[in-house]
């Protein structure tokens, strides 16, 4: 049995002490205490050779704002990648191989087919930027993967980058207390999760669904099926038509989104 590979992230941001969000709390920062992955957090300004730590000057050709200067970025990304080397970790263009990644409103919109993608690279780097941006040069010299969590700007890329990291450090095995709930998140399987309930069986008038409470496991997964499929019809079609063109719906699928729309209620 091969030996699962410990991955190691290297974040470039102006803010270290942002990321203990991750190292410190919840899922990610039990995963990373224990072991599963490796987080390490390098400042710019460690990087500037003038004595006033300068990270950034106003853009050629004018306009408002800052914009981070190259060396110091350039710097950074060299001791990173020297630090890959010596871990025995090389750009090679393999799935596996380290990938850097600027987050950036401009980039490829993350979703769990990007999550799983770069969850193949041995090591991830991680470049926040900060005011208008960084130097262009830095992102085409190291040949940087663009990365967007939405349409809309955010004041840095810290919380993109919080945001990929938990992504993949929530699918690292041993990461969840129950491996099944990372195989039945929403988007794992190409839609979206079923509703979920605990106790009491009544709460404010409101009643848990019956077959959830009739010890039915067959029953049970069909409805679970249903009212998964059902809710990505409704609230996002756009991710089932992904699925569907990957992966067409089965007799039993189909029949179960009719019932859904039909408002009839499988394991009834």
């Amino acid at each position: 049995m091969m030996q699962q590979i410990m991955p190691r992230y290297d974040v470039i941001s102006l803010f270290p002490e942002m990321f203990s969000a991750l190292t410190q709390h919840g899922v990610s920062g039990r995963a990373l205490q224990n072991g599963l992955a490796q987080l390490q957090v390098w400042d710019p300004r460690a990087f500037t050779l003038d004595a006033y730590r300068t990270v950034d000057d106003r853009p050629f050709g004018g306009g408002p704002g800052m914009v981070m200067l190259a060396e110091p970025l350039d710097l950074a990304i060299t001791a990173i990648k020297a630090e890959w080397r010596r871990a025995g970790l090389e750009v090679d263009g393999t799935a596996s191989s380290p990938r850097l990644i600027y987050l950036s409103p401009q980039g490829r919109v993350l979703n769990q087919t990007l999550v799983e993608e770069l969850g193949q690279a041995a090591a991830l780097g991680l470049l926040c930027g900060r005011y208008e941006g960084v130097d262009e040069r830095v992102l085409t010299r190291h040949q940087v993967l663009e990365v967007s969590i939405g349409d809309f700007v955010l004041s840095g890329g810290e919380l993109p980058a919080m945001v990929v990291l938990d992504a993949l450090i929530r699918r690292l095995p041993g990461a969840l207390g129950n491996a099944q709930s990372a195989e039945e998140d929403s988007f794992a399987t190409g839609v979206l999760d079923c509703p979920h309930y605990t106790r009491p069986e009544v709460y404010l008038g409101q009643a848990v669904p019956e077959v959830l409470r009739s010890g039915n496991h067959s029953a049970i997964a069909r409805w679970r099926l249903q009212q998964a499929l059902g809710r990505t019809a409704q609230r996002r079609p756009d991710v089932l038509a992904r699925r569907v063109a990957t992966q067409p719906l089965s007799g039993e699928e189909q029949d179960l989104l009719a019932s859904f729309e039909a408002g009839k209620v499988a394991g009834n």
